[in-house]
Parts: C-alpha cells; sequence; structure tokens
C-alpha cells in the first residue's frame, strides 16, 4: 500500500509516467422491444426486458496526472489479451518513454511471462524493459486510480443497453475523445502520512 501511495505522491515525470490500469467485465445486451423515443412532456420508455449477447472486457488505462486516458473492449481478458494491450501502450501512446510505472492488481495475466506467450523473445524484452511493475495489495484495489475513472465511464457511457463489441468500442472511443480533450486530472488526497493514522489496524503492533 504505501508503495502504491508514495508512487502518487511523485511529481510528474514525461520520461517515466505512472499509469494505472484495470479491466472492468461488462455485458453485451440488445433490445428485445424497440424503445419510445422521448418527446414533449415524455421520457423515453425502455422495456425491462433484453436479450444476452454474451460478455467482454473493457481494459481502462489512465495517466492521473494529465487526466490522459484510454479503453478498448476485448471479448476476453487472457494474458494475450492484455500483453497487446501492453505493446499497444508503449508502442503507441508513449513511444518515448523510456520507462512507464504501470500500477494494476494482481491478477495471474498481470506478469512479464505473458508478454513472452504472444511475442518472440527479442520484442517481449525490449517491451519488458520500458515496464516497472507496482501491485496495489489484496483487497486493496481501490488504490488504484484507474477505478476512479472506470466509475466515470459506467455513469457516463455504460449506463445504456449496448449489443455488439463494435458498437461498444465505437463508442468507447467517443468518451475517450471527449474526455481526453478535456484532460481532467485526479485529485489524489490520500497520503502514506494518513494511511498510518487511518489504517494503523493494518500495521503491526510493535
Amino acid at each position: 500500500m504505501e508503495d502504491i501511495l508514495d508512487l502518487y505522491c511523485l511529481p510528474y515525470d514525461p520520461l517515466c509516467p505512472v499509469i494505472c490500469m484495470d479491466e472492468k467485465p461488462y455485458q453485451l445486451l440488445a433490445e428485445r422491444r424497440e424503445p419510445i423515443p422521448m418527446k414533449p412532456g415524455s421520457k423515453k420508455k425502455i422495456d425491462n426486458e433484453y436479450e444476452r449477447k454474451g460478455t467482454c472486457s473493457i481494459f481502462v488505462m489512465t495517466e492521473p496526472l494529465t487526466g490522459w486516458c484510454y479503453t478498448h473492449a476485448r471479448k476476453q481478458r487472457t494474458a494475450e489479451d492484455w500483453a497487446y494491450e501492453i505493446r499497444e501502450l508503449l508502442r503507441v501512446h508513449f513511444p518515448n518513454a523510456p520507462k512507464i510505472r504501470l500500477v494494476l492488481d494482481n491478477l495471474n495475466t498481470h506478469v512479464l511471462a505473458s508478454l513472452y506467450k504472444v511475442f518472440p523473445p527479442k520484442e517481449a524484452r525490449e517491451l519488458a524493459r520500458r515496464i516497472e511493475f507496482h501491485y496495489t495489495p489484496k483487497h486493496g484495489s481501490w488504490l488504484n486510480m484507474a477505478e476512479i475513472v472506470i466509475s466515470i465511464l459506467a455513469r457516463q457511457c455504460l449506463c445504456r443497453r449496448i449489443d455488439s463489441i463494435e458498437l461498444l468500442n465505437a463508442e468507447l472511443n467517443a468518451w475517450t475523445t471527449g474526455r481526453n480533450q478535456n484532460r481532467t486530472a485526479v485529485n489524489w488526497q490520500f497520503t502514506t502520512e494518513k494511511a498510518r493514522i487511518k489504517l494503523r489496524r493494518l500495521y503491526p503492533q510493535l
């Protein structure tokens, strides 16, 4: 916990940015009956019955100090899916950063070995050299600032029925573009000093 909190207190460094990432499961749903559009004096009406169209996983990454974020939906969240998202992060979004400090949870796919499952050893090693892992503690995923972005995403973009992963990615792209134009940084207030007071029960009694 203190490793993560100390990391959040570091000044912004474009050569070694702090990136928080997480995945959100999402259920694709279709309407069984066409909604009745809203009109003056009447709200839009949606039937409570829906049709399941499968599930997917939304990858979310954010740079809290600048407000940059990235979202992309995949059918699964396997080691291969994670590896491709990491390559996208390093090669496309931060090609000039020698190293990235990556905050993530302890999911079994969030390891360097996942890169070697997908890419040739030389390429996997080139990617691995540019990542510095910072894992949140077990039952401490709330320390990952990506969850703040996921909460905003759920309220602003995902609070309706979307029936295909193609449509979902189109909606995610539109939402992400708008958020990146505004560049709203995360104002994180919880520090190591505050943790030692508010969460003192978690520390050994010496």
